[in-house]
């Protein structure tokens, strides 16, 4: 680990370079060894766990000193039962099919040409992420399960953390026989070393993937040079239909909102029918109220939940990421489609309907990345998916949309075998 003045260039030059060797040591691996090499990352996070801690809380320290809040000290945070969970998820990526080599489509010409499209890994992945020090291992198992070399740029809070786990991830490629520089991390919290690997790398690096809020989202959409796969915002709405049963429109809502406020799957707006306004929200309110959440409404919302305040248009494409929602009141589907499509940010929607016609008509017509029917946004995840883990949820149309997992670090190559074929 190293945290000193360097020579940013020549340090964010030699990670490039010995990554993409590594990407092509990485290309002769088989399944079996990649996956061998997962176990064996899993096993050293478990036996280095005292020295991850130990690094742990170093971050604590520094960030309690800080001022920190108390959700950024969680998001830091490490203890056994969470390096446990680590190496869990690591063998959970390994339990995967793999994704290299898969045969996605097939067929013969009239002049005997074989042509095949096959899944091949991405090459070398970028990764640049906040606080959270688990991303360390989860994003490093995930490009490894899917055969692409990574080049790891942690937050600033989790530095100490996260190289620690970094160590254990490259000792477990070490022991199985792997090159280890299929993991590379930057050694250093100066911000000019996020610079240059967004501008000046784009001869080793194939894609970035950014985790983390939405300044640091921003600015590597801004400033990357290379392909960016993530999203800028998590607008995310629950609709409650005129069919809606009370009960499962109350619940969903709730686990929602409530259960993690500052995810990105975590709803922001409620859009419910005017025919069933009055039935549904004084107790949807009612039940988001005692979990302590704010409620911003529109003039129908504040005439049937006296603890609402009015809403602002601002409020309507607002990422609260807390305890506040805002609610509006609409016709019918159709205006919450298009509220949606005004408002929305493409990343996750659930409609609350028994009316299954009406529920079909929401997920075709709504583009969003995920979309739901009587289910919590906050499913919004790879692992709830069965992905393993995820590096992110991406927004976007091109490559990757939804949870990013190991599968969605892939893209294909056509290979074609004949027999002396000549064209005219």
């Amino acid at each position: 680990m190293i945290d000193e003045e360097l020579d940013i260039a020549g340090v964010m030059t030699a990670l490039g370079v010995a990554a993409r060797n590594a990407s092509t040591d990485l290309s002769q691996y088989s399944a079996a060894q990649r996956n061998a090499a997962l176990q064996s990352a899993a096993n050293e996070l478990r036996a280095g766990a005292s020295k991850i801690l130990q690094a742990n809380q170093a971050d604590m320290a520094a960030a309690r000193e800080r001022g920190q809040s108390g959700s950024m000290l969680d998001r830091l945070m490490l203890d056994s039962e969470r390096i446990e969970a680590m190496a869990a998820g690591i063998e959970s990526i390994r339990d995967l099919p793999d994704p290299i080599g898969r045969t996605l489509a097939e067929w013969d010409r009239p002049n005997g040409l074989r042509i095949q499209r096959i899944t091949v890994p991405l090459g070398v992945i970028g990764i640049i992420y906040e606080s959270r020090p688990n991303v360390t291992a989860d994003a490093a198992a995930l490009c490894l399960k899917s055969g692409n070399a990574v080049i790891l740029r942690g937050g600033t809070e989790s530095f100490n953390s996260s190289h620690a786990i970094y160590d254990c991830m490259r000792a477990g490629l070490g022991d199985a026989g792997l090159n280890p520089d299929c993991i590379q991390m930057v050694p250093t919290r100066d911000r000019m070393a996020v610079g240059y690997l967004l501008s000046s790398m784009a001869e080793w690096i194939d894609v970035i993937v950014p985790r983390g809020g939405k300044s640091l989202i921003k600015r590597v959409q801004d400033e990357a040079r290379v392909p960016v796969i993530g999203h800028l915002d998590g607008i995310c709405h629950v609709y409650l239909h005129a069919s809606a049963d009370p009960q499962v429109a109350s619940d969903v809502t709730l686990n929602a909102k409530m259960r993690r406020t500052g995810i990105c799957g975590a709803a922001e707006t409620i859009l419910v029918d005017s025919d069933v306004a009055a039935e549904l929200l004084p107790e949807v309110c009612a039940a988001l109220i005692e979990a302590g959440c704010e409620i911003r409404g529109d003039s129908a919302v504040c005439a049937l939940v006296p603890e609402a305040s009015p809403a602002s248009e601002d409020d309507w494409s607002t990422e609260y990421l807390d305890a506040i929602v805002s609610i509006r009141v609409v016709e019918n589907i159709e205006a919450a489609i298009e509220h949606i499509g005004e408002y929305g940010s493409g990343h996750t929607e659930s409609i609350i309907a028994s009316d299954v016609d009406a529920a079909e008509y929401f997920l075709k017509c709504v583009d969003s990345a995920i979309v739901l029917h009587n289910a919590s946004t906050q499913f919004a995840d790879g692992g709830e998916f069965g992905m393993g883990a995820e590096i992110g949820i991406a927004t976007g149309r091109v490559h990757a949309r939804g949870p990013v997992g190991a599968e969605q670090l892939t893209s294909y190559k056509y290979v074609v075998r004949g027999n002396g074929q000549v064209r005219s």
